[in-house]
């Protein structure tokens, strides 16, 4: 039996979700047996970037509008400079993303990702890790910020970029198969 066998993920994300932090932790997840949801505002598909140009494009499976923090084990939140600014912009995924850290359910954030999370105002006296460039908008959220590979706070997963995917997607896995905390 896969670590993640009954498990429902919803992966959060928006145009311009930096390509690998979507796809490596996806295919990952699905290898150890989550089912996957892609969450958008978008009514049909996304589209990534990759590095210095337009990526891959993945359906999306359901509206932000559509979904409730019930319907999902665990969060992760992919990366990118312009997928986290659209997320934060859009009221509808900030409600719902503060009611998935509310919950205690394990979230996974990458890169860029944190930024999404900063917007719910729960994250002081946190321990996380983030692209440098976002490091000063954590501490000012309250963040203990430290720069490590992977970051493992009560149920919270974080890491800095496309080069530590490996162990972010050994701790997402890890923590999302733990469950609630």
């Amino acid at each position: 039996m896969s670590k993640l066998t009954n498990r429902k993920v919803i992966i959060l994300s928006e145009d311009g979700f930096e390509e690998s932090e979507l796809v490596s932790p996806k295919t990952r997840l699905e290898d150890e047996g989550a089912k996957i949801d892609i969450v958008s505002s978008q009514k049909e598909k996304i589209r990534s970037w990759d590095k210095e140009n337009w990526g891959i494009t993945l359906g999306v499976d359901k509206n932000i509008s559509d979904v409730t923090v019930d319907d999902y084990d665990a969060l992760l939140l992919p990366g990118g400079v312009m997928n986290p600014d659209k997320l934060r912009e859009n009221q509808d995924t900030v409600a719902f993303v503060r009611d998935f850290v509310k919950s205690g359910k394990p979230i996974a954030a990458i890169c860029h990702g944190p930024q999404t999370l900063i917007e719910t105002g729960l994250l002081k006296n946190r321990q996380m890790t983030s692209y440098p460039s976002i490091k000063t908008d954590l501490i000012n959220a309250g963040v203990n910020w430290v720069d490590k590979e992977v970051v493992v706070d009560n149920g919270l997963v974080t890491s800095r970029s496309p080069k530590d995917l490996d162990a972010f997607n050994n701790k997402m896995v890890e923590e999302f198969a733990e469950g609630k905390h």
